[in-house]
């Protein structure tokens, strides 16, 4: 099991040394936020890269699309560092 997964598991396992009640089990998963996947990051990257012209807010609307949620800074540099863009071309 990747390294982060097990802090997410001992973190749960603390706060419910008895098990995640049933009620509150869909909760606490929305609290995680997602991450894309490499496999992702190549899509988005790749998709932009077809174009032919993208900046920051392509690239949040196209994760925003394979997410169906905000993407976070991070995905975004993952991606912007994927396709090799400098933000401060973004201006």
């Amino acid at each position: 099991m990747p390294n982060f997964l097990v802090r997410i598991v001992a973190w749960i396992t603390a706060g419910y040394p008895e098990g995640v009640p049933g009620p509150d089990r869909v909760p606490l998963l929305a609290l995680l936020r997602r991450q894309l996947t490499d496999d992702e990051v190549t899509a988005v990257a790749q998709t932009l890269i077809d174009r032919g012209e993208f900046d920051q807010v392509d690239i949040a609307v196209m994760i925003t699309s394979i997410t169906d949620d905000m993407p976070t800074p991070a995905d975004i540099e993952r991606v912007r560092a994927r396709l090799g863009h400098d933000p401060e071309e973004d201006g």
